[in-house]
């Protein structure tokens, strides 16, 4: 689960890390009495849980009233990659005497947190590693021990600062530090950790990323992940308990298990496009089924089901009698294709055509999709 911006820097706050006077609005008034407090020039950054910002012009300066009443008008009107602007992270600007990078993230090959320092801050780190790997510092972090002031130290000089920067930076790595294993974080960055004309430093930005696994186990305030998702589609797939991914084509697919879809997807991508991923795990039921129906069914536009379920542990005559109850409750007249194998397959098959569902019993998808592509095909 990632913060806004604004959560991050609220607990970063809390944490001891230095940080902007800010205020969050959703208005442009609220956006104008925040900077009134604050006192001008302001930055004013849209919240949005997606990165790359900045490039794609969710962030803008804003000097007079004027000019804030303007950006912040044109931001809550707009989106970013996709996602609508309904917040604004209103913030002080301050005077930057150099931009630093500071990050802990998990290494993907040990498992383990790894903290990477760099003295180019504001850009991607990406981009610093392949064109100056020379000014990236990194340390990694065996959890058996934790990760001491000294590590912090060793891994900055690397980078070839002044001790004054470097006892100051220490100080925000062994808090941030504290962030990332209280909130068994995933990644916890700062960029750019701004240095400022008396040698002090401030986080201008905050990215904080917790681990969905370990949410029942933190026992820290943090928002509902529920009301962040911004579809409304996959926000109804989380409520009921499923993995739902929108997608932009008109096949609407129900499997389940992840590989299973993820095969599905990519047979019904090379004749036609899948409207979404959905995967319904383990332990379904007549009740699951109906709501996976009424679930994809939400996305406008499209042209036939596709549904695909292996009868293990789960009882896929159970679900297909809640699929049948969908359709007939709700009329459907799409093609809904079904492929079901496992236990209990046969009696599944028989309640599925007694909805008007189309059954093959054949083991391959490919079968199953090129049969239901014919009847996308003739309109049935």
């Amino acid at each position: 689960m990632r913060l806004h911006e604004y959560e991050a820097l609220d607990i970063f706050e809390k944490n001891g890390i230095p940080v902007p006077r800010r205020g969050i609005a959703s208005t442009t008034h609220e956006a104008l009495h925040i900077a009134g407090e604050i006192g001008y020039p302001v930055m004013v950054k849209a919240q949005v849980l997606v990165g790359g910002r900045g490039l794609a012009g969710g962030i803008k300066s804003a000097s007079t009233p004027e000019e804030l009443k303007d950006a912040a008008e044109q931001l809550l009107s707009s989106d970013i990659k996709g996602l609508p602007v309904l917040k604004l992270l209103i913030c002080e600007k301050v005077e930057v005497s150099q931009e630093l990078y500071l990050g802990i993230t998990i290494d993907g090959y040990s498992g383990e947190p790894v903290v990477v320092a760099s003295t180019q801050g504001g850009v991607l780190i990406e981009e610093t590693a392949r064109k100056f790997p020379e000014k990236i510092a990194s340390a990694h972090i065996d959890s058996t021990f934790r990760f001491y002031p000294y590590q912090a130290r060793s891994m900055l000089r690397m980078l070839g600062i002044d001790q004054k920067l470097i006892t100051n930076w220490t100080d925000v790595v062994m808090q941030l530090y504290d962030i990332m294993m209280q909130y068994e974080g995933l990644i916890c960055e700062i960029n750019p950790l701004v240095v400022l004309p008396n040698g002090g430093l401030i986080a201008v930005d905050a990215v904080l990323e917790v681990d969905d696994s370990a949410l029942s186990r933190i026992r820290l305030p943090l928002p509902d992940r529920i009301d962040r998702i911004e579809n409304p589609i996959e926000r109804r797939g989380r409520e009921i308990g499923v993995t739902y991914v929108e997608l932009d084509g008109d096949i609407g697919l129900i499997s389940s298990g992840a590989g299973l879809g993820m095969s599905s997807m990519d047979i019904i991508g090379e004749k036609m496009k899948p409207a979404n991923f959905l995967e319904t795990g383990g332990g379904i039921t007549a009740d699951l089924l109906y709501k996976c129906m009424d679930l994809i069914m939400m996305k406008p536009g499209l042209r036939a089901v596709f549904i695909n379920v292996y009868g293990g542990i789960n009882p896929i005559h159970e679900g297909a009698k809640g699929v049948v109850r969908y359709i007939q409750e709700h009329n459907v007249k799409l093609p809904v294709v079904a492929k079901a194998l496992g236990n209990r397959q046969e009696e599944t098959w028989e309640i599925f055509k007694s909805g008007g569902v189309h059954v093959v019993t054949e083991a391959a998808t490919e079968k199953a999709i090129d049969y239901l592509y014919e009847l996308v095909e003739r309109g049935q």
